[in-house]
């Protein structure tokens, strides 16, 4: 794990119980929950993009006929 940087948040005291209570359940401090959520989360996020690219370029060499691998060999 890289440099770590302290900070300080405000949650609703339902989610804090969560998270006091996620955390005693797998052992695990509060603070380490939030940085396995955050990046599940980034994870997750990019995921999804990588998904849309895919989607919106899907199809785009409709003009070449044939096996795509052939095209592409010299």
């Amino acid at each position: 794990m890289g440099r770590m940087t302290r900070t300080i948040i405000s949650i609703p005291e339902d989610e804090k119980q969560w998270l006091d209570s996620f955390g005693r359940r797998h052992r695990i401090s509060s603070a380490e929950v939030v940085r396995r959520a955050i990046k599940k989360y980034r994870q997750a996020k990019t995921e999804r993009n990588l998904a849309g690219v895919l989607r919106k370029t899907a199809g785009t060499w409709t003009s070449i006929k044939g096996d795509s691998q052939a095209h592409e060999r010299p």
